[in-house]
């Protein structure tokens, strides 16, 4: 009943910059929170950046100013502006999402499909 969709992945040069959407869709009463992780072969899924209802952000430590989360809540989207990328950060990236579909309904967590992003010359 509820999906979130991405956008955004592509190829880019070190150095690029790129953006990310994510849009959640379907019986949504609230969501509570909505983020970005990722997960390069061979290596855990990690955290990229998240940012709540309110607008708190949490980002990574590597991600040192490089990248900003930003979310249009009348929209139910998120967006992962990217710049100054390296080829490290090439990986897939996952949009995540903390939902409340009714008022008398838990927090639940959803994923996003992923979506490839490559920094490479």
């Amino acid at each position: 009943q509820v999906q979130l969709v991405e956008s955004g992945g592509g190829l880019v040069q070190p150095g690029g910059s790129l953006k990310l959407s994510c849009a959640a869709s379907g019986s949504i009463f609230n969501i509570n929170a909505m983020g970005w992780y990722r997960q390069a072969p061979g290596k855990q899924r990690e955290l990229v950046a998240k940012i709540t209802s309110t607008g708190s952000v949490n980002y990574a430590d590597y991600v040192e100013g490089r990248f900003t989360i930003s979310r249009d809540n009348a929209k139910n989207t998120v967006y992962l502006q990217m710049s100054s990328l390296k080829p490290e950060d090439t990986a897939v990236y996952y949009c995540n999402a903390v939902i409340r579909r009714s008022a008398l309904s838990p927090l639940r967590e959803y994923w996003g499909q992923g979506t490839q992003v490559t920094v490479s010359s």
